[in-house]
């Protein structure tokens, strides 16, 4: 079995621009292909795992989602670093929708079609609700805080093994555990 990193999009992977609708506004958060290098080379995969109630709100468009998706997806293989899928929930935020996180929809989706162990597995975001995404779907969680004013101290869900604003040493602390 695979072991994989789940990543969030905005604020993980991107700069988060606030319902993200044109891709050339795509910006990489620092350090992001550097991180991505290390995961690959202690083994892992990737998989981007993201909600997206832009969508449900009218403010964004289904099809700039796929084209920022495409966008990312060439950058990260121009960088030799696959991402497998990406995964989106476009409903409402106070939706219980079992594919918006902090449900584990995605993460056991895509964990079923490529053979992931989740056991082995690690997800990646800027906001509590990907911690515990990752956490109800068996994996450890990192809490990247670069862009994110949350730290997780005053969130009913169990704190992220690995709480960093660089997402380098981040990346480096998760394959030392």
């Amino acid at each position: 079995m695979k072991k994989a990193i789940f990543l969030d999009r905005d604020g993980t992977i991107i700069i988060d621009k606030n319902y993200l609708n044109d891709p050339g506004q795509i910006e990489y958060v620092p350090h992001i292909f550097e991180a991505f290098k290390l995961w690959q080379e202690s083994g892992f995969c990737f998989v981007v795992i993201t909600n997206q109630s832009g969508i449900h709100k009218g403010i964004v468009q289904e099809e700039n989602v796929a084209k920022i998706h495409q966008k990312i997806a060439h950058r990260f293989l121009d960088n030799q670093t696959p991402i497998l899928e990406f995964y989106y929930a476009p409903h409402a935020a106070d939706s219980d929708h079992p594919m918006r996180k902090p449900n584990p929809g995605m993460l056991l989706e895509a964990a079923k079609k490529y053979k992931i162990d989740l056991t082995q597995s690690w997800m990646v975001g800027d906001k509590m609700s990907d911690v515990e995404a990752g956490h109800r779907a068996g994996c450890r969680s990192i809490l990247y805080t670069y862009q994110s004013k949350e730290d997780g101290t005053h969130s009913s869900y169990i704190p992220a093994e690995i709480l960093s604003d660089d997402i380098l040493l981040a990346a480096q602390k998760s394959v030392s555990i």
